[in-house]
């Protein structure tokens, strides 16, 4: 499994650390809420909510350069629309890699 870095948020950074730790910041905060309302949405089976939260959490994996991820998303966020959680477990396991990975920057 591909693993989260910051290479894309570096780019954006253009070596001004302080725009650096912004971007992280946003992670760190906004992250682990918009995972938890995945899950709230998950648990109501309210697909059209999920099916938004997982396109909310793709801006997350797409900026930790996470691409085989994204798809993975893409794919899940389509599936929702046919009211089918397939792929979700694949989507769990990213979610719980950004989640260590957010401890750890």
């Amino acid at each position: 499994m591909e693993q989260p870095n910051l290479e894309y948020i570096n780019q954006l950074a253009r070596g001004d650390e302080s725009i650096k730790n912004e971007l992280i910041d946003v992670i760190k905060t906004e992250f682990p809420e918009e995972k938890k309302d995945y899950y709230n949405s998950l648990e109501s089976k309210e697909y059209k909510r999920i099916e938004e939260n997982v396109h909310k959490l793709k801006h997350k994996i797409s900026i930790l350069g996470l691409e085989k991820s994204y798809e993975i998303a893409n794919e899940f966020e389509h599936n929702l629309r046919e009211l089918s959680l397939d792929r979700k477990e694949d989507f769990d396991e990213i979610l719980i890699a950004i989640s260590d990975y957010i401890e750890i920057i």
